[in-house]
C-alpha cells in the first residue's frame, strides 16, 4: 500500500525519510519553512544551533548516508561540508523538487482517511504524514535566581544563538554547560582572546575527537558495546566504556578540571579536542553551578563569585512540536522532554503517522536516522512486519515506566534498534573475514547494506574498507582485550 505523505522538515531527517519513502513507491511532500534544505545544518539564525566556524564531532563517515559517500577526505568535515552534502543527496535522489520552501506547518491532524497539514492560510490532506522537524531546535535554559538582572555588555543567550565571537573578545565570558556546544564554544572564545569561565552542573568525562589518530566515535559507538549492553550487567558495561574513555583522553581530574563520578554512566560523557588542555593550561576556569545572578556578578554553589560580561548558556533542548493538534499530544503524552511512541516512532492509535529524529542520544544521528526512515517505508510498505497492536502498547507501557529517568540513548544503541526493526541487521555467521569489524568496528552506513532489503553487492568491499579507514580496524584478528569482551559476552 503507498500513496502521498507529508513530510515535515527538510533536514538530514525529512530528506532520508522521503528518499526511501520514494524507494517503496510512496509520494512525498517535503514542507520547509525556510528557504533552504538541511535543518540544523543550514545554519540560519532561528532555526539552526550551528555557528560559522563549527565541524561536526562525528567522523566523515558516520556522517554520511549508506547510498552516497562523501566527497572529501576530511576526517571531521565543516558544517558546511555537511550542508553541501545534503544538497548532493536531495539532487541525487530527486528530493529537492519534492520541497516546498518557505512553508511553515501551522498544524498537523486527523482527518477523515489520512492526515490533515495545515500552512499558509490553506490545508492539504494526505495518506500519511511523518514529522522530522527536529529534536534541537529549542533550546532549554535553566533558571538562575536573578538571571533576569544580569547586566553585562554581551547579554545572555543560548549557544544554540551563538554566531560570532566579535561581542565576547577581550571580555569576561561565563559558558554554562557540560556538552559539545558548551566545551567547543568556550574553546573558540578563549583561544580568540576571551577570559572564560564554565559552570556546570557535573564534571562529565570528556573524550577527545580523536585518539591514536583514530576518531573516537570509531571506538566507543559500536556493536559490541550494543550487545554487551544487552547480555551484561551495567557495571560492567560502565566500566568497559569508562575504560575506552580514559585511556583516550584521561580523566578530567588529571587536567585541573573537577573530579567525575566513578560511574561514566552517572556523569555522563562528551566530546571536545581542546577543552581540557586548555583547562589545564588554565585558560578555562571550572566552576561549579551558578546559585545566583545580581548584575553582572555571578554566584557559584562553592560561595565563589565573579563578575562577566556575557553568558551562554549550552544546557540542551526541549522536545517541541507546536504545530500537532491537542488530540496528537494527548495520544502521546507529550512534554519537553518525553514522546510516548514505540521507539520514538509509531503509536497504535495514530496508524499512518511517524516521528523521525526525536529521541535524544550522544553520537551522530545519520546512521541511526536512516534505518529509521527504512524501518518507517519498510513498515508502511509490508516489506517487513510491522509491531502488531499488542506489541506497540507493551513498548509505550515500559516507556512511560521510565518517565522520569534520563531519556538520553547512544548513537549505537539506537542504529542497532533501527536495524533489527527494518531487518538490516548483519548477521556475524554471514560474514566470518568481517567479524571483528563488525563486533568492534564503526557503524558504518554501508555495514547495514550487507543484508536484508536493499542489500548491495558491494557493500562488504566498502564497509572493510570504512572499517579501515583512519586505521579503525586493519586486521580481522581481535587484540586481547577484544578477545576477553568477546568471551564475556557470548558466555552470558
Amino acid at each position: 500500500m503507498t500513496g502521498s505523505v507529508a513530510v515535515i522538515g527538510a533536514g538530514p531527517g525529512g530528506l532520508v525519510t522521503a528518499r526511501w519513502l520514494l524507494s517503496q513507491g510512496f509520494e512525498p511532500t517535503i514542507f520547509e519553512q525556510t528557504q533552504s534544505l538541511g535543518g540544523q545544518w543550514a545554519g540560519l539564525e532561528g532555526t539552526s544551533g550551528v555557528w560559522p566556524t563549527m565541524h561536526t564531532n562525528t567522523s566523515r563517515i558516520l556522517t554520511s548516508f549508506s547510498d552516497l559517500e562523501p566527497d572529501n577526505d576530511l576526517t571531521f568535515p565543516s558544517n558546511r561540508d555537511i550542508l553541501a552534502y545534503l544538497h548532493r543527496y536531495a539532487e541525487t535522489f530527486g528530493l529537492t523538487s519534492r520541497i516546498r520552501f518557505g512553508t511553515r506547518v501551522d498544524g498537523l491532524s486527523r482527518s477523515d482517511g489520512g492526515w490533515l497539514v495545515e500552512h499558509s492560510g490553506t490545508a492539504e490532506t494526505f495518506d500519511r504524514a511523518a514529522v522530522a522537524s527536529g529534536r534541537f531546535q529549542s533550546p532549554y535554559v535553566p533558571g538562575v535566581p536573578g538571571l533576569e538582572t544580569f547586566t553585562g555588555s554581551a547579554k545572555v543567550m543560548s549557544t544554540y544563538q551563538y554566531r560570532d565571537p566579535a561581542p565576547y573578545l577581550g571580555r569576561r565570558v561565563l559558558v554554562a554547560g557540560g556538552a559539545i556546544s558548551a566545551l567547543e564554544i568556550a574553546s573558540e572564545l578563549t583561544q580568540l582572546g576571551s577570559t572564560v569561565t564554565l559552570t556546570q552542573r557535573r564534571q562529565r568525562y570528556v573524550l577527545p575527537k580523536f585518539a591514536a589518530g583514530v576518531p573516537s566515535d570509531s571506538r566507543i559507538f559500536t556493536r559490541y558495546q550494543t550487545l554487551a549492553t544487552e547480555a551484561l550487567p551495567t557495571a560492567e558495561v560502565d566500566r568497559q566504556l569508562k575504560e575506552i574513555v580514559v585511556e583516550a583522553g584521561g580523566s578530567p581530574e588529571q587536567y585541573g578540571a573537577p573530579t567525575p563520578d566513578p560511574s561514566l554512566f552517572a556523569a555522563g560523557v562528551t566530546l571536545a579536542q581542546q577543552y581540557l588542555p586548555l583547562v589545564a593550561e588554565g585558560r578555562i576556569t571550572v566552576r561549579p553551578w551558578m546559585t545566583a545572578v545580581d548584575g553582572r556578578r555571578v554566584t557559584f554553589a562553592d560561595g565563589s563569585c565573579d563578575e562577566f560580561d556575557g553568558i551562554l548558556f549550552g544546557t540542551g533542548f526541549v522536545l517541541d512540536m507546536p504545530f500537532l493538534s491537542d488530540e496528537i499530544r494527548t495520544i502521546l503524552d507529550i512534554d519537553d522532554v518525553h514522546l510516548g511512541a514505540d521507539r520514538y516512532t509509531f503509536h497504535p492509535d495514530l496508524p499512518g503517522l511517524a516521528f523521525v529524529g526525536m529521541w535524544d542520544q550522544s553520537g551522530g544521528l545519520f546512521v541511526p536516522l536512516e534505518l529509521q526512515a527504512r524501518w518507517i517505508a519498510y513498515t508502511w510498505a509490508g516489506v517487513v512486519d510491522g509491531p502488531n497492536e499488542t506489541q506497540l502498547r507493551a513498548a509505550i507501557g515500559t516507556y512511560r515506566a521510565r518517565r522520569g529517568l534520563s531519556q538520553k540513548t547512544r548513537m549505537n544503541l539506537a542504529a542497532l534498534m533501527f536495524a533489527r526493526a527494518a531487518g538490516v541487521e548483519p548477521h556475524l555467521e554471514n560474514w566470518p573475514h568481517l567479524h571483528r569489524a563488525l563486533l568492534f568496528g564503526p557503524l558504518t552506513p554501508s555495514s547495514f547494506r550487507l543484508e536484508g532489503p536493499d542489500a548491495l553487492p558491494d557493500a562488504p568491499a566498502r564497509f572493510e574498507r570504512d572499517a579501515a579507514a583512519f586505521g579503525a580496524i586493519t586486521s580481522n584478528e581481535m587484540t586481547d582485550r577484544e578477545k576477553r569482551y568477546w568471551a564475556m559476552v557470548e558466555n552470558a
